[in-house]
């Protein structure tokens, strides 16, 4: 399959807030020495095929501590609406001047760069033919979550999404529209278990903190099959957010 270029800049655009639910200020917890937002953002940064990062956070006060986590690592930041999270992405779309938008979420403190990357190529691939791809994530652990769509999708869904669902959570709009957005998923084999690398919860975060302690020596390149592979050397671990369900 021939590959053409995605439209330049490709931005990886993640959104960060205070007001997690179930853990409040998760991304602020500090891992390894390092607040778990800025294990994010390093991780990304390793990816080849993003031209900028943008936190999208919130303009409460509280937030002024992603804002100087983001500013650190020398990423932009945005800051808009809590509730109408596709109101915030078209924000970060906009100041960042972003052709082709990656959407990540800032509660995935090991996401590989390199699945990243390989998201951008499958969505690079199709040329014009395609407008969503993203990691089919009935096949990969959760915590590696991405999504690559064109500007002009994310437009269009601000524009005319009125479902809370759709402006609560930016890409419903454009998955539930086939006939408008030709999408494409990068999957893999399937696992000999169901792993749960995303934080939401105090045992998640126990977890991503294991994790990451295991391969902070050695550096931040190391790739979800390498977690993977940590795992199954510590079969226990998996049992630690086992009872954690997905929102």
């Amino acid at each position: 399959m021939s590959e053409t270029a995605a439209a330049r800049p490709v931005v990886c655009i993640t959104q960060a807030r205070i007001n997690s639910y179930r853990l409040p200020a998760k991304v602020l917890r500090p891992i390894a020495g390092k607040p778990m937002l800025r294990w994010h953002l390093e991780r990304l940064k390793l990816a080849s095929r993003i031209d900028h990062i943008v936190v999208a956070t919130t303009p409460e006060p509280a937030a002024d501590a992603i804002v100087e986590i983001a500013e650190q690592a020398g990423v932009m930041v945005f800051r808009g609406s809590e509730q109408d999270v596709l109101e915030r992405f078209a924000g970060a779309a906009a100041l960042s001047g972003a052709a082709t938008v990656v959407r990540v979420t800032s509660d995935c403190p090991v996401i590989d760069p390199a699945l990243v990357d390989r998201a951008i190529a499958l969505f690079e691939s199709a040329g014009e033919e395609c407008h969503y791809a993203s990691l089919d994530v009935s096949t990969f652990p959760r915590g590696l979550d991405c999504e690559v769509f064109s500007r002009q999708a994310l437009d269009e869904a601000h524009r005319e999404a009125t479902l809370r669902e759709d402006r609560e959570h930016v890409t419903p709009f454009i998955r539930r529209h086939v006939e408008r957005y030709a999408a494409r998923f990068l999957s893999t084999g399937p696992l000999e278990q169901a792993y749960r690398w995303t934080v939401d919860t105090p045992e998640d975060f126990e977890l991503a903190r294991r994790i990451i302690e295991n391969f902070a020596p050695t550096g931040l390149d190391f790739s979800w099959t390498d977690i993977a592979n940590l795992m199954r050397r510590h079969p226990d671990w998996a049992a630690i957010n086992a009872d954690v369900t997905q929102r």
